[in-house]
């Protein structure tokens, strides 16, 4: 196969003079599929919060005597891999091998997770498992008619309000530890939980680290993170600002980011409107580029999805990949996981389909 070169229209939306200078985005297709093809050879370091996402479906049988309420008959219960666990799922289908680290409680959820991993060969012994607090679950209940698409009605989150006990982050931190000299990169994944918070993260020697986190994310600062993965609302909240339309607001909001962490590269995910990704340059100004969405804009679940975003970039970091050739494959990723019901994961082969795909359509 010849080397196709995919370019990638910026934004039509008002951009700032700096965001339209720097929107070349051209990446070599062929290189991707080589980056993809040494995914396997990869280890990974995943410090995170561990989530069980469960799914409880049922079809409306009707409306409720005693409230305005449906009643569901139920059908099915499902579990997945969620939050952190989520990620490690996706490092793990896309063929790297996988250390993971984190705490689940001793109780069903914590079992289901881990029997889970153990099932894919995933070395589950930086999990440490307690009775101090129940594994972190989100239940979503969904409801439908017997022809009719399930829509989510529903969802409840159980998550320990109490801190980690103190042995335990003390045998966590130091399995990260461990974990982390052993890896071609860690990952981070903060749902603000307690097994990756700023100080364990700060104990880390990492070749690379990559950040998403969910409430926090300034609070990493001097934790030697090298790129991180917020999305647009989690960049407004750390600045307490609304970017909307105004890529002047996102430009100098991620501009700011970077020096606030020491970044090297900041990817932020948009949603419809894409990904924009922030690299810095020695002695030069940080360069913008606007990357539109691949796929449909419309999607069938975004559950996780950013989990899938964050272990797509690290991983092709850690196979050699520049920022923006692992961006891009993050977002071929994003583009194909969305489009899956459930807490979804992407696999190396359907990753690279869609890389030969595009590949053909730009001959």
């Amino acid at each position: 196969m010849s080397a196709r070169r995919a370019k990638i229209k910026p934004s039509s939306k008002k951009q700032s003079s700096a965001a339209v200078r720097a929107t070349d985005t051209t990446v070599d297709l062929t290189r991707l599929l080589d980056i993809v093809a040494t995914f396997p050879r990869r280890t990974i370091c995943v410090v995170g919060d561990f989530v069980l996402d469960q799914f409880v479906s049922g079809e409306i049988s009707r409306i409720s005597r005693e409230a305005p309420v449906l009643i569901l008959r139920h059908r099915r219960t499902e579990a997945y891999p969620g939050g952190a666990a989520n990620a490690v799922n996706n490092l793990a289908d896309l063929g790297a091998r996988v250390l993971p680290v984190g705490v689940v409680g001793d109780d069903e959820g914590g079992k289901i997770l881990l029997d889970y991993f153990r099932g894919k060969r995933i070395d589950t012994s930086g999990i440490f498992r307690t009775r101090d607090r129940a594994t972190t679950t989100k239940t979503r209940y969904l409801a439908g008619w017997t022809h009719t698409t399930e829509q989510q009605v529903l969802r409840v989150d159980s998550e320990p309000r109490e801190e980690l006990p103190e042995r335990v982050e003390e045998s966590l931190s130091r399995k990260a530890r461990k974990n982390a000299k052993n890896a071609d990169a860690v990952l981070v994944s903060d749902y603000g939980l307690g097994a990756a918070s700023p100080e364990i993260v700060r104990k880390l020697s990492a070749k690379r680290m990559t950040l998403d986190s969910r409430y926090r994310l300034l609070e990493y600062r001097d934790a030697a993170i090298t790129a991180a993965t917020p999305n647009e609302p989690e960049l407004e909240a750390a600045y307490h600002l609304t970017v909307g339309n105004d890529m002047q607001k996102l430009e100098e909001s991620g501009q700011r980011t970077l020096r606030d962490l020491g970044l090297e590269a900041l990817l932020v995910t948009r949603g419809k409107d894409g990904m924009a990704l922030f690299e810095r340059s020695a002695g030069k100004e940080a360069r913008l580029r606007n990357i539109a969405i691949y796929g449909s804009d419309a999607p069938v679940d975004v559950t996780g999805a950013g989990d899938t975003v964050i272990a797509v970039f690290t991983l092709a970091l850690a196979a050699g990949a520049s920022y923006l050739e692992a961006a891009h494959l993050a977002n071929y990723a994003g583009g194909i996981v969305v489009m899956k019901r459930r807490t979804a994961t992407v696999t190396r082969t359907e990753l690279e389909a869609v890389l030969r795909r595009e590949a053909t359509a730009q001959r």
